[in-house]
């Protein structure tokens, strides 16, 4: 276990300790909420000692058994101790994971996401589409009752949108939407084909957790490249004289961050900064735990339709999700915000596996 994640460990047991204390104190009617709240906490930390205890037993027993192999000539006996070390460090890694786990839970805030929607193999119809997959969601968390707010948005000069990117509120909004992520594929028969031939198109789509306001990223100033311009409404036209409009754009990583939703300057910039953060949070994430879908890379992957998560046939009028290998033939009520189904089936095939 690295330094960081011990002295993580051990400001754990400090919260744990005075938490014991809160009971005590909060342990009536009045203070109901503050009480379920330090309770869902205590859980929350007492599961990650719990899991640190395991941890420590099992490093102590790969202790012993070194001392035990040193003092014994037992060829039999070796080979056991050797095959008892192989199984102990198997387990270690095991809790090692699971405590990364539960650190990183505790970082995420899980009460709002940030939905990244992008134009990928199609041209026209691949914009068009991601205006639709907008409208999809939007009817979505309307119906769920989540709020969202859109950060920033590219349109096509023929319709739909190149890019937009929404922030969503809402009661475990992170958990719930994270299986979105992927390529999302679109079988029909374009307005614009005259021969009436069946194309294929296809958008990407990336679930981004929000990072804890109590966590503090840290940017130096001087690797960010900051641009200011003029904010663009539909069909292109500029909506502002002057420009509101910010992009940053860090240097290391090359991750970009737009907002043009403000009027000020000044909350297009903070609203920026803190998309920029939460991105490369997630960068972050993804290479300490190797895989989270690599974020910004593999879980949107590059927009080809070879590696697709779901396909909306229209011709069929069908929702095929590959992942679960299952199809809806109800796509027009799909398309209107009905996505539940779908998305507690993928829910449950999760905490099955």
């Amino acid at each position: 276990m690295n330094i960081k994640t011990l002295k993580k460990v051990k400001k754990i047991k400090i919260e744990i300790k005075k938490n014991n204390e809160s009971f005590l104190l909060n342990n009536n009617y009045k203070k109901k909420n503050k009480y379920l709240f330090i309770l869902k906490r205590y859980k929350l930390y007492n599961n990650i000692m719990d899991i640190y205890k395991q941890y420590k037993t099992q490093k102590n027993d790969i202790l012993d058994l070194i001392e035990l192999a040193s003092e014994s000539q037992d060829e039999q006996l070796l080979k056991s101790i050797n095959l008892e070390i192989s199984l102990l460090i198997e387990k270690i890694k095991k809790s090692l994971k699971k405590i990364k786990k539960s650190l990183k839970e505790k970082e995420i805030n899980k009460n709002s996401a940030i939905i990244e929607l992008r134009a990928g193999t199609g041209g026209n119809e691949a914009c068009i589409f991601v205006e639709e997959i907008l409208r999809m969601y939007t009817m979505y968390f309307k119906e769920v009752s989540w709020k969202f707010k859109l950060l920033n948005y590219t349109t096509n000069s023929y319709k739909g949108y190149k890019e937009v990117i929404i922030k969503i509120y809402g009661k475990n909004v992170y958990n719930i939407l994270k299986y979105e992520s992927g390529v999302h594929r679109v079988q029909r028969i374009p307005e614009t084909e005259a021969q009436g031939r069946l194309h294929t198109s296809a958008i990407t789509v990336a679930v981004l957790p929000e990072i804890n306001k109590k966590i503090n990223i840290y940017l130096n100033p001087e690797e960010i490249k900051r641009e200011s311009f003029r904010s663009k409404g539909a069909g292109g036209q500029n909506v502002n004289k002057t420009e509101t409009a910010i992009r940053l754009t860090h240097l290391p990583t090359g991750i970009i961050a737009e907002c043009q939703e403000e009027r000020s300057q000044h909350k297009n910039l903070e609203k920026a900064m803190k998309v920029l953060k939460d991105r490369i949070f997630n960068l972050k994430i993804s290479k300490q735990i190797k895989k989270i879908y690599t974020k910004r890379k593999l879980l949107i992957s590059t927009g080809d339709r070879s590696v697709k998560i779901r396909t909306y046939n229209f011709h069929k009028g069908r929702v095929t999700d590959h992942r679960l290998k299952k199809s809806f033939y109800n796509l027009e009520e799909f398309m209107n915000g009905k996505i539940e189904n779908l998305i507690n089936s993928f829910k449950y095939l999760k905490k099955k596996d």
